[in-house]
């Protein structure tokens, strides 16, 4: 797709990758002197853009400029070659290292339309700073063209960041993608992706992977595996913590493939991390619809979002879900635990502290909770006991003994003083 000045947001019908070579090589012939081309391309699409214009205008002077990492600036890497030799068109690659280092590339990979549109110097990176600063002296000390090849979302950060140095542009080429090429990218992208991998990246390779993604995703003519993206991103962005995003791209997933039980079980996850326990469990509901295989730990998170609600009875019976697919879940038996203390059932509540601890005999929490529980029982000698048992384990448990309102009815108890100050 071909797009200039005039008609930048204009549906254009799509072309081949031939007919937009030909418009842009025409474009370059018509430019005398300074110019700015912009062509959105794949790394191959590229290539061979570069040596079709080496082909195509052998009579021109012509030099390559290939940027490594993140470059902060371009008028001196540029002035340099120029005093080596002048030239008549320069193709620049490379650009986007430079944008994955941007602590912002999260909110401008167009996931989140919160303060996007706010133009501020703030929040440009460096390098989009500098040409928006620069653009005259670009145009009088290089009589060139120059030919930017550059992924989709680099567009975007130029409309959005740098667009007083864009809008002197005498073009933008758009490459339609190569399906097959797409295709095997987006199946790569799918079969190495996953949460665990993603936890030991770095921030600026988890940003770049979700940039590469997304402008994979948005072109990919497959509808599986452009959900499949989609869930990846999602992962990328709760591997870094960033619950809304990961939201937004589950959501867009669910919007293709809505019965996707995995997608659902993650979207959940997030729900309840953002607060917003009644949309989990109802995430979780519509998921375990889709597939009620075994899925003890989504039982068990469904079941902690109902305690939080206190719904104690629900919450318990989603524990019991669980136990049901994993017996010795030592944790999930501690909380069905506690709710079954909330509702006053102690004797239950201790029966299931016990199965925890049979399974992990050095669980201090489950010791802590188990001593409250006597202790709200008024049996004061196995709560001291008890405690004794919890803080032998974890220190934490002392302090937490002198202020948790469970031991009303024991804290005054001597031989309960004794214990905490040794």
């Amino acid at each position: 797709m071909i797009a200039n000045a005039y008609d930048w947001d204009e549906e254009l019908p799509a072309e081949t990758e031939d007919e937009v070579y030909r418009a842009l090589l025409r474009a370059l012939r018509r430019k005398q002197g300074f110019g700015l081309f912009f062509v959105q391309c794949s790394t191959s699409q590229g290539n061979k853009v570069v040596a079709n214009l080496r082909r195509d205008l052998s009579g021109q002077r012509i030099q390559s400029l290939h940027l490594e990492g993140e470059v902060t600036a371009l008028y001196d890497p540029v002035a340099e070659l120029w005093q080596q030799e002048p030239f008549d068109l320069l193709v620049i690659e490379g650009l986007q290292a430079s944008l994955y280092a941007y602590e912002d590339t999260k909110r401008f990979s167009g996931w989140s339309s919160s303060d996007i549109y706010n133009y501020s110097w703030k929040g440009v990176p460096q390098l989009l700073n500098h040409l928006n600063q620069r653009r005259e002296l670009f145009r009088n000390d290089f009589p060139a063209r120059f030919v930017f090849l550059v992924p989709s979302f680099v567009v975007d950060y130029f409309v959005q960041r740098a667009a007083d140095f864009l809008d002197w542009r005498s073009g933008l080429f758009r490459f339609p993608p190569d399906q097959r090429e797409l295709l095997m990218d987006a199946e790569r992208f799918a079969l190495e992706g996953g949460y665990t991998e993603y936890l030991t990246l770095t921030n600026e390779a988890r940003r770049k992977k979700i940039l590469e993604l997304k402008s994979l995703q948005e072109i990919c003519p497959d509808s599986e595996r452009k959900a499949k993206l989609l869930f990846e991103i999602g992962l990328l962005f709760f591997a870094e913590e960033d619950n809304e995003n990961a939201l937004t791209s589950w959501d867009k997933a669910l919007d293709i493939k809505p019965d996707n039980h995995t997608t659902l079980f993650f979207r959940g996850i997030a729900l309840d991390n953002l607060g917003r326990k009644k949309e989990a469990i109802a995430s979780y509901d519509k998921g375990l619809e889709f597939n009620p295989g075994n899925h003890h730990h989504i039982w068990t998170l469904r079941g902690v979002a109902l305690f939080a609600l206190e719904r104690y009875v629900e919450a318990i019976a989603s524990y019991d879900k669980a136990i049901q697919f994993k017996p010795d879940d030592h944790e999930t038996w501690h909380k069905r635990g506690l709710a079954l203390t909330y509702l006053r059932l102690y004797q239950e509540a201790l029966m299931s502290y016990d199965k925890a601890l049979k399974i992990k005999p050095n669980f201090a929490s489950a010791y802590y909770n188990k001593a409250c529980c006597y202790g709200l029982q008024k049996n004061t000698d196995l709560a001291i006991e008890t405690l004794k048992q919890a803080i032998t384990l974890d220190s934490k448990y002392r302090e937490l003994a002198k202020n948790d309102s469970d031991f009303d009815s024991i804290r005054e108890d001597e031989r309960f003083q004794a214990l905490i100050k040794e």
